[in-house]
């Protein structure tokens, strides 16, 4: 039963877990490593989850958390000088949709999506790039759907701010 609901859920997602956690991590090979991760550590404790509705939202709260670990290994290795960050140019992906981001547009609302402070951030991708509502937003950071409302409002005010644009 776990394989092939898990397989499901693969089959389903996947792509859209790849594109959050590539919005969050900002390379592809990493994204698609944190995925496979989280679909890894699911599938060994899949008869432990409370329900199968609530399925979704859990491996999107993993995806993000994972995101999370990434982000703290890079400062570690950035803090020691272990870090060899290779240019966006020197090592282009060759698929579509990586092509359409690198339009100078998108560029820079990715740029400055990640100098936002990590929460706002969060909120922002799952709402307008995942389409979550306040609610399905909430349960997957645990934090109420006032909070949602405000986190998205102030970094929407902050983006337009970072890229030049009225709020």
């Amino acid at each position: 039963m776990a394989t092939a609901a898990t397989s499901a859920l693969f089959r389903e997602h996947h792509g859209e877990l790849v594109r959050l956690a590539l919005l969050m991590v900002g390379d592809l090979p990493t994204a698609e490593d944190v995925v496979q991760d989280v679909y890894a550590s699911m599938h060994a404790r899949w008869t432990r989850l409370a329900a199968p509705d609530a399925t979704l939202p859990y491996v999107r709260a993993a995806v993000l958390n994972a995101c999370r670990s990434v982000h703290r290994r890079r400062g570690v290795m950035r803090r020691v000088d272990v870090l060899h960050r290779a240019s966006i140019n020197d090592a282009p992906l060759a698929s579509a949709e990586h092509e359409v981001i690198l339009s100078e547009d998108r560029r820079q609302v990715l740029a400055a999506l990640a100098r936002l402070p990590r929460r706002r951030r969060e909120v922002l991708v799952l709402r307008y790039y995942l389409g979550l509502s306040e609610a399905e937003i909430a349960a997957v950071l645990g934090i109420s759907s006032g909070t949602v409302k405000s986190t998205a409002a102030r970094a929407l005010a902050a983006l337009a701010r970072d890229i030049g644009e009225e709020a």
